[in-house]
């Protein structure tokens, strides 16, 4: 059962007196938007698929995904809902983004088993400065008609009234139904306290599509399938309060082939922004993708033709791994921009061909007292822990230069102007510097 109680094994669904298709069904569509979405892989389920279909053939739709500020960048997790608003303005449509300083205070309790911490406004406003800085590579930002804009909903949340609140908004809120969401019942199932602050998040959401509709013609939502219920929230407020029409799309949750988070690793999130991730590393994450993940990547966060997908996903054995430069170069060029992927190709090419120490590989520098190879491991994100760099090296996973390293105690010093290759398997490598 979903957090609102739906069976997903209908596919059509009764909400507040209004039917929705509740999982995406193959179907054919007639305008741009959905069948590019569709045959990229990003549908998962929608609202009205045949009214939003209609109105996406008839005239420019504006629409949004909100995501909050609560670090100076977004990780990889993120990347398949910007790409999603890339998908709406290549398809002829207006996205956008919506930032949330607003709800960024209160925290969003989907798919969280703890509170967050409460960030101060000049923080946030720090950290949406610079999460502009990925969107302005993949969206077009103008006044024109399919040109992006970025909104911040703290515009009209700090100025709402609490009475005004409770009286214009709280009547269309059962608190019957909002107990039966996912992000409700895992906190209170678990015995983990939930806040009234938390709780207030999703009408807060659903506000947020009401104004947009009001102020910029919205008239689509668009998020991961763990905002589903927020998105039906929406609509519902929206129609009821201003009898506009409005839609929901959410893309399927996105784990890689072995079942793991997108956007997580053992050394820490995967972020988008140059200055949290070196773009060698963050190109390495994609080149070390399964071989299972390469067509599914490929088709939702590169914007390569499905035929020459079609191609790349059919290598097989060794040859699968020239896709897989072909998908880090392209998601790298993505984010960050042209000369980082060919850097980033170029050190690989270096460190794994030649043996040799690419330019662009992280750094370290253990000053001239030295440091621990279990501690450089850790410091450096290879290990999550000394205790695993242990482990590692016990497995002779770990080496210095062409040397296997075998003494978890080894100080590793280096003499001034000089430099080490320190690697972890064939995929992690590191400059150890004075």
């Amino acid at each position: 059962m979903d957090g609102l109680g739906y069976s997903p094994s209908l596919s059509l669904q009764l909400v507040e007196g209004q039917l929705f298709p509740y999982r995406h069904t193959a179907m054919t569509y007639t305008s741009a938007l959905l069948r590019l979405l569709d045959e990229r892989g990003y549908i998962h389920q929608l609202t009205d698929a045949d009214g939003l279909d209609a109105l996406a053939a008839k005239q420019v739709i504006p629409g949004y995904i909100g995501f909050d500020a609560t670090a100076p960048s977004l990780h990889v997790g993120s990347l398949v809902q910007i790409m999603m608003l890339r998908r709406l303005q290549q398809a002829g449509h207006k996205p956008i983004v919506l930032m949330g300083g607003g709800t960024t205070k209160i925290g969003d309790p989907s798919g969280k088993d703890e509170s967050r911490k409460l960030l101060t406004p000049e923080v946030i406003r720090a950290n949406i400065a610079s999460i502009r800085t990925v969107f302005e590579r993949l969206l077009t930002f103008g006044d024109g008609p399919t040109d992006a804009v970025m909104v911040d909903n703290d515009e009209w949340l700090s100025k709402l009234g609490y009475i005004d609140l409770l009286r214009d908004v709280g009547p269309h809120f059962t608190i019957n139904r909002m107990l039966t969401f996912d992000s409700v019942k895992l906190r209170l199932e678990r015995e983990q306290p939930l806040t009234f602050l938390e709780f207030n998040y999703m009408i807060l959401q659903a506000y947020d599509f009401r104004e947009l509709a009001l102020k910029h013609g919205c008239r689509l939502q668009m998020g991961g399938s763990d905002q589903w219920g927020n998105i039906v929230n929406g609509i519902e407020l929206t129609r009821r309060m201003e009898s506009t029409e409005v839609f929901g799309v959410t893309t399927p949750l996105l784990t890689t082939a072995d079942g793991a988070k997108m956007g997580k690793t053992a050394a820490g999130a995967v972020w988008l922004n140059e200055d949290q991730l070196p773009a060698y590393d963050f190109w390495q994450y994609w080149r070390n993708a399964d071989d299972r993940d390469v067509g599914r990547f490929l088709r939702l966060f590169t914007d390569l033709p499905l035929d020459e997908i079609a191609r790349l996903e059919s290598l097989e054995g060794s040859e699968i791994n020239a896709a897989k430069v072909v998908l880090a170069n392209e998601v790298t060029r993505l984010c960050r921009g042209g000369e980082a992927a060919r850097t980033a190709e170029a050190t690989a090419e270096a460190t794994f061909a030649g043996g040799g120490m690419g330019e662009d590989l992280p750094t370290i520098a253990v000053g001239a007292d030295g440091m621990r190879i279990g501690a450089l491991l850790t410091e450096l994100g290879f290990t999550a822990s000394n205790g695993e760099a242990k482990r590692k090296i016990a497995e002779g996973a770990v080496k210095l230069g062409d040397e296997i390293v075998s003494d978890p105690g080894l100080l590793v010093t280096a003499d001034e102007g000089a430099s080490l290759r320190l690697s972890l398997g064939k995929k992690r490598h590191a400059i150890v510097t004075r």
